[in-house]
């Protein structure tokens, strides 16, 4: 007779843990993606530059001795366009070096793109084979990474960067790194 009751009940049991899960998986930021290079070196890479537009993106090397933002983005993205007017006004303000990987794209594309919003980049790389993308664990355009003055990456933010995180979480987190 008691096993009977059991057997009642386990649906409900069933229910209640998927519920759990399911309040748990809803208070998380969707956005918020771990990174496994998050406090590790900027992988070592060499990119070619876009044709007519110096300088190219050769050397992470030159990364050292100054914070870097660094940003995958796409002729393609509709959400690079939306980002784009907030990345012209961070390298007018000359906090932070901007430099830019554009991959998943043609290179004709990327520059008729640029020529026509503007470029913010100081410098660019072409990820050809998106083998650099893959490395950083990019998964959508744009995502942007901070890396620090020692060449390790120290923050992504997967997404367009808003007004909101240039000044609540970007701009903070650059300049503690270059006080630091």
């Amino acid at each position: 007779m008691k096993k009977v009751k059991v057997v009642y009940f386990l649906p409900l049991i069933v229910v209640a843990i998927l519920l759990v899960f399911f309040i748990v998986g809803l208070q998380r930021d969707p956005r918020a993606l771990p990174s496994v290079l998050l406090d590790r070196p900027v992988p070592t890479f060499s990119l070619p530059g876009l044709p007519d537009r110096d300088p190219a993106l050769t050397d992470p090397g030159a990364f050292q001795g100054k914070v870097v933002l660094l940003n995958f983005f796409g002729s393609w993205c509709v959400a690079c366009l939306q980002e784009h007017p907030v990345l012209k006004r961070i390298q007018a303000e000359g906090l932070v070096p901007l430099h830019g990987i554009a991959f998943k794209d043609k290179p004709e594309d990327t520059l008729r793109w640029l020529g026509r919003h503007g470029d913010p980049y100081d410098a660019i790389g072409y990820d050809t084979t998106n083998r650099i993308a893959i490395e950083f664990g990019v998964t959508g355009a744009p995502e942007t990474f901070v890396i620090d003055k020692q060449g390790v990456i120290r923050h992504k933010h997967v997404g367009p960067i808003t007004d909101e995180v240039w000044v609540n979480t970007l701009r903070p987190l650059i300049e503690d790194l270059q006080n630091g």
